[in-house]
């Protein structure tokens, strides 16, 4: 996490501020990922970042977000002067750095760097506290964590199969949507 940033609020501590609100967030049974305040003029933005093994919902950033803004007022952390907070989980292009990180991307297809090999593409089949099992095109295959660098979830673009979409149409739907069969132009969009 970045040093002290400087403002007319005066010096804020991402490492303190991580410090009062990482237990805040543990008690919400989730990690914290990162803190980062962000200073432009008198404007403070802080974002946190947290995840947890069940992902985090829009209800849980929520209740996060009046969890540590409460333990930030109690403390007056930030002082007098008025910050925008921010609560979310990470994107999809956070690096898999950690053994938690690769444990809930489990499933996913991923690319990592392995010493002496170069990268390495396959599906994340395990992760455990010493490593990863992969599913590469010719068969399983296990990698320590000393022998990867950081990871990258790929995302993966492809048309559903037409077996699986059935178990979400919903008859209603569907009629409206050939009811208004309507060209949209080249767009697509209507515009």
């Amino acid at each position: 996490m970045p040093g002290n940033l400087r403002s007319t609020a005066g010096p804020v501590d991402d490492r303190k501020l991580a410090g009062l609100i990482q237990p805040v967030v543990a008690a919400a049974g989730m990690d914290l990922e990162s803190v980062r305040m962000s200073v432009a003029g008198k404007r403070r933005l802080l974002r946190v970042i947290v995840d947890s093994d069940r992902g985090v919902s829009l209800d849980a950033a929520a209740d996060v977000s009046r969890d540590v803004s409460a333990a930030l007022d109690a403390t007056n952390a930030l002082g007098d002067h008025p910050y925008t907070l921010e609560v979310s989980s990470p994107g999809v292009d956070r690096p898999l750095t950690e053994p938690r990180h690769w444990r809930r991307a489990r499933g996913r297809l991923v690319r990592v760097k392995v010493t002496g090999e170069g990268a390495v593409e396959g599906r994340l089949l395990a992760a455990d506290a010493d490593g990863v099992t992969l599913g590469l095109p010719k068969g399983e295959r296990r990698f320590s964590y000393p022998d990867m660098g950081a990871g990258s979830v790929q995302v993966e673009f492809g048309r559903i199969p037409d077996a699986e979409l059935d178990d979400f149409s919903d008859p209603e739907l569907d009629d409206v949507v050939s009811d208004n069969d309507t060209d949209l132009g080249a767009g697509g969009d209507g515009h």
